[in-house]
């Protein structure tokens, strides 16, 4: 099998905390990079789920709010935009 270097660019703190990871698992940096790569060909894609991060504080009590008034049958719901819009002239 013919290789073929490859350079990339990353934070030396992820490189290193890479690079103990990999270690601790018994694999080298060039090894987990290239698992990576077969994965991402066999599976036709990124191999693992990409999620945006954790909301922050703003945000999840914002979800929280959403879901709280959601469940409350005392708050007023609406069926279509038009119901919203009336609402909101009234």
């Amino acid at each position: 099998m013919a290789t073929t270097n490859m350079n990339i660019r990353t934070d030396v703190e992820v490189k290193a905390a890479a690079e103990q990871l990999f270690n601790e698992l018994g694999l080298n940096l060039t090894t987990a990079v290239n698992m990576f790569l077969r994965q991402a060909i066999r599976t036709g894609g990124i191999p693992f789920e990409i999620k945006v991060d954790t909301p922050n504080e703003i945000t999840a009590a914002a979800i929280a709010e959403g879901r709280r008034i959601m469940r409350d049958q005392n708050v007023k719901g609406y069926h279509s935009m038009d119901e919203l819009k009336a609402a909101l002239e009234e």
